[in-house]
């Protein structure tokens, strides 16, 4: 990682690939094609909004962008170009991804604090296909959202590891899959 990333007030992404172990079953020595396409198309939108790839582990991404705007482009664009591959095998690649706004530190590069943590919960309640968002990243995003770009308020939920329930958005778009079960 660079010394370029974002510092202070930062939206983190992370994502995952939904059903990667199912996925790397089926697909067997196809499975490394697919993941490195999927890293690829999620390298290139993320480089085009400004993102900082600070982490990536197995099928998933860590992510800091300067906006929340900036991280909301990145995640509608990725699911438009995911959905449009034409993957290995035919096989269907559905990734989640999670969207949180915070303050972070930085030491010897790596990112640490409850920002970051919060930003992987909110992943873990996504869908794949879906993008959802925090209470704090709305707040940022204000009214820059992108156009054509929506959120739908799901309510109040309970994350893994947080004390209190918290607010979260899904991110909609005409081009994306709306209909999802319960975070």
């Amino acid at each position: 990682m660079s010394s370029s990333g974002p510092s202070g007030t930062v939206t983190c992404l992370f994502t995952d690939i939904e059903g990667s172990t199912k996925l790397l079953q089926e697909l067997k020595a196809l499975y490394p094609d697919v993941v490195a396409l999927q890293e690829k198309i999620l390298r290139d939108v993320f480089a085009r909004h400004r993102g900082h790839v600070v982490d990536t582990a197995g099928d998933g991404f860590f992510v800091t962008f300067p906006t929340a705007t900036d991280a909301v482009q990145s995640a509608v664009e990725a699911h438009q170009l995911l959905a449009k591959e034409h993957w290995p095998a035919d096989c269907s690649v559905k990734v989640r991804i999670g969207i949180h706004s915070g303050e972070v530190f930085r030491k010897n590069e790596k990112y640490f604090g409850e920002t970051v943590h919060e930003a992987a919960r909110v992943m873990g309640a996504a869908h794949g296909g879906q993008t959802l968002i925090s209470g704090a990243a709305k707040v940022l995003l204000g009214e820059s959202l992108p156009d054509e770009v929506g959120l739908v308020d799901l309510g109040e939920h309970r994350l893994k590891d947080l004390r209190s329930p918290r607010r979260i958005f899904q991110v909609a778009h005409p081009s994306l899959q709306r209909e999802f079960p319960k975070p």
